[in-house]
């Protein structure tokens, strides 16, 4: 397909006759949608305005992942590659790049840190592997000092995961605690200068202990080799489901929750809890 000699008439023709669509014809697609003739909300956007979509779409495919959903996945899969389009599609018309340089650059980026398969470098396991990997990102991308690995975890990650890498990349500093039971004791020493906090009843004070005391937990899940991100997902879906089975239960009873008090409440809670085990 020669677009640069088509009219965009000829070219949504074109597209609409391929029996099957490859990479090539989705960024044609695109560009048909942000053409003159094309889709005035896709005309519209800008990298700013469908930010929040890219987070989305990634958000979703790892929801179809975690259902071990194909079907799903293939779909959402294909969502967060429109964001990738998309934004690229932005930038080709500005002609600052263009979705090929895109791969260009991914594939000579993948290429440059396998040099076990790439180059003469022999490697005995996967943890070898990221050694390497980890030193010749430090090199490509000029940091210098363990500071500068830190200013390169991205600073747009969820809060639980922006701290746990930052933890893992001060600790090849030798900044860390030698073990769980050392990181768990800051929790503990955290939580009492929260409580102290609290007591002194200045906002200020109580967010920023509040903010250590979530970094210490954070630190302690790292030594555990658990992540902190999945942890807390995890509780909070037990305790959603935990809240839907004591409200099944009050409901039962002819009852509504808010017209019950706490004490009460918290003998359904326990009721649910303990279903939830058997």
């Amino acid at each position: 397909m020669d677009s640069e000699t088509m009219t965009i008439d000829q070219r949504i023709a074109a597209v609409r006759a391929l029996p099957r669509y490859d990479m090539n014809a989705l960024m044609e697609v695109m560009l048909l949608l942000r053409s003159e003739k094309g889709c005035p909300w896709d005309r519209e956007q800008t990298h700013q305005s469908i930010r929040a979509d890219f987070l989305e779409e990634c958000y979703e495919a790892i929801e179809a992942i975690d259902c071990d959903d194909p079907a799903m996945l293939r779909e959402e899969l294909g969502d967060v590659l429109l964001q990738v389009v998309f934004h690229a599609c932005i930038e080709q018309e500005q002609q600052r790049f263009t979705f090929e340089d895109i791969c260009d650059e991914l594939a000579r980026k993948l290429i440059v840190r396998h040099p076990h398969v790439f180059g003469n470098v022999t490697v005995s396991d996967s943890g070898e592997v990221l050694k390497n990997w980890d030193a010749i990102k430090k090199e490509t991308k000029s940091q210098k000092t363990y500071t500068d690995t830190l200013d390169g975890v991205c600073k747009a990650l969820p809060a639980l995961m922006y701290a746990q890498k930052l933890g893992k990349r001060a600790s090849r500093a030798g900044m860390d605690w030698d073990s769980a039971e050392a990181a768990f004791a800051c929790v503990r020493g955290e939580a009492d200068e929260l409580e102290a906090a609290m007591k002194s009843g200045n906002a200020d004070e109580i967010e920023e202990e509040l903010g250590d005391l979530l970094f210490s937990c954070v630190n302690t899940a790292r030594h555990l080799g658990i992540d902190a991100e999945n942890a807390l997902r995890r509780a909070a879906l037990k305790f959603k489901n935990r809240f839907a089975a004591t409200e099944q239960l009050v409901l039962a009873d002819g009852k509504q929750m808010p017209d019950l008090p706490l004490e009460v409440l918290d003998t359904y809670w326990a009721k649910a809890k303990s279903q939830a085990k058997h």
